[in-house]
């Protein structure tokens, strides 16, 4: 009997949500596929921790309901999104403020309006007693702060991508917003969003966060980050993903393997992480990165719990490493066991030596409470967490570097999960297209003695 040319349609290289969406994508049009994954486990940077019954994140990136690719990708229909309140909270000047629009806004007007409402109304039950400010500013400030994320939710995404492109810091000042609501909201909401606290980001991916955060609410999944990632991977076929393979080359035919030699095939996506993916295919440009490190906390003080409630409280002074924290058991009840409190904190670029200690003195200014009775559940730094959109920044870098050989991943978009999910969606539909969508594609043997996904 004559071997087959080939072992299966596509290799998929990575088992992050990107080589995982690809695959769902390739695998529901007929197309034979099997994922690669040199890690005992897939999900990439999208990985949770579990510690005593608590669920922790490793890079611990906020979403935003607003995304598409989050209610369009096949695979996540039944993530479920645990909401964090409307707005964010910021501490500045030693005081808690609410801040932001709350969702559904979509117009100019029905933001003032809303800001102004904000304004009046009584004190959030999240924020304690004599800790509640104003929003941001006087009520000129809020209103035209209100105003812009009206505007930004309503203003199509054709538009902000034809708008001049600069540092994200030097576009804002440039459109005259006051130095004080940048560095008071808009400094702080981009880092949490961005990973980027010195607004190095290009203008144009400033603006879709935005446009993110002012046209649905922040949010995580329930969970923890490892729900896209196992709901993408048990949507495909048995024995599609096989963990511990490491890949040392790759082709437009063919990947080779440190483990089990050559599998033939008639297309490639490389779907890991830029530098891993610059490896396997020297040229690929490797951006920079924002570093992240995440600490997790636990406490007993029930006065935690009740600080900030289901609010993402983000530091306006940066009078400490933590640049964005939250009860992150008030969010999501399944990330702590019954009665436990989980407090997670982001700290952005290189951490201080003695992170931890740095971290809790932080926290204690930030909940107004002492910290040093809390336990140190994990500290996650991840130096390469998220790549940086400096200007220029290509949004659509290429999926199809030649016929049978393509990339993708959250560097050949926006650095996000979004990003991450898109440009699979663009790389699927590239091998669909070059192996004829709609043609009857024959039908290969999967690759056989790989070992299957735990």
């Amino acid at each position: 009997m004559l071997e087959p040319a080939y072992q299966v349609d596509v290799v998929v290289v990575g088992a992050g949500i990107a080589g995982l969406s690809a695959a769902h994508r390739l695998t529901s049009a007929g197309v034979t596929t099997t994922v690669l994954e040199a890690a005992p486990c897939a999900g990439g940077r999208m990985a949770t921790e579990k510690v005593d019954g608590f669920r922790l994140d490793r890079v611990g990136q906020v979403l935003s309901t607003s995304c598409p690719e989050l209610r369009l990708s096949p695979g996540l229909g039944s993530l479920v999104l645990r909401r964090f309140a409307p707005g964010v909270l910021l501490h500045r000047d030693g005081r808690v403020h609410r801040a932001g629009a709350p969702a559904g806004v979509r117009s100019a007007r029905g933001a003032l309006h809303a800001v102004r409402a904000l304004a009046s109304a009584p004190r959030s039950a999240a924020v304690p007693p004599g800790r509640a400010g104003t929003p941001v500013g006087g009520a000129v400030d809020r209103a035209r702060l209100g105003a812009a994320l009206g505007r930004i939710a309503a203003t199509p995404v054709e538009r902000l991508l034809s708008r001049p492109e600069l540092p994200a810091a030097q576009a804002l000042a440039a459109r005259g917003v006051p130095a004080r609501t940048i560095d008071g909201f808009l400094r702080p909401l981009l880092a949490a969003l961005l990973c980027d606290p010195e607004l190095s980001t290009s203008s144009r991916c400033a603006d879709l966060a935005l446009r993110s955060f002012a046209s649905g609410r922040l949010c995580v999944p329930e969970g923890g980050a490892e729900a896209l990632p196992e709901l993408l991977a048990r949507a495909l076929p048995p024995g599609t993903v096989r963990t511990g393979v490491r890949v040392t080359s790759v082709s437009a035919n063919s990947v080779t393997t440190a483990e089990h030699g050559e599998i033939r095939c008639r297309g490639v996506v490389l779907a890991t992480d830029a530098r891993a993916a610059a490896e396997l295919l020297p040229g690929l440009r490797v951006p920079d990165f924002h570093a992240v490190t995440v600490v997790h906390h636990t406490t007993d003080d029930p006065a935690v719990a009740l600080s900030t409630g289901t609010s993402l409280l983000l530091d306006a002074d940066r009078g400490g490493p933590v640049a964005h924290t939250a009860v992150l058991s008030n969010v999501d009840p399944s990330r702590a066991p019954a009665g436990r409190t989980l407090i997670s904190s982001t700290v952005l670029g290189t951490p201080p030596d003695g992170v931890d200690t740095a971290v809790r003195r932080h926290l204690s200014r930030l909940y107004g409470t002492s910290t040093r009775r809390w336990e140190t559940l994990a500290v996650h730094h991840t130096p390469e967490a998220v790549p940086a959109m400096r200007p220029p920044h290509d949004l659509r870098r290429p999926v199809r570097l030649l016929a049978g050989l393509y990339v993708c991943g959250d560097h050949r978009d926006t650095s996000s999960v979004q990003g991450a999910l898109h440009s699979a969606h663009r790389a699927a539909s590239a091998v669909l297209t070059d192996l004829g969508a709609g043609d009857s594609l024959p039908t290969a043997p999967t690759a056989a003695g790989l070992p299957r996904a735990a």
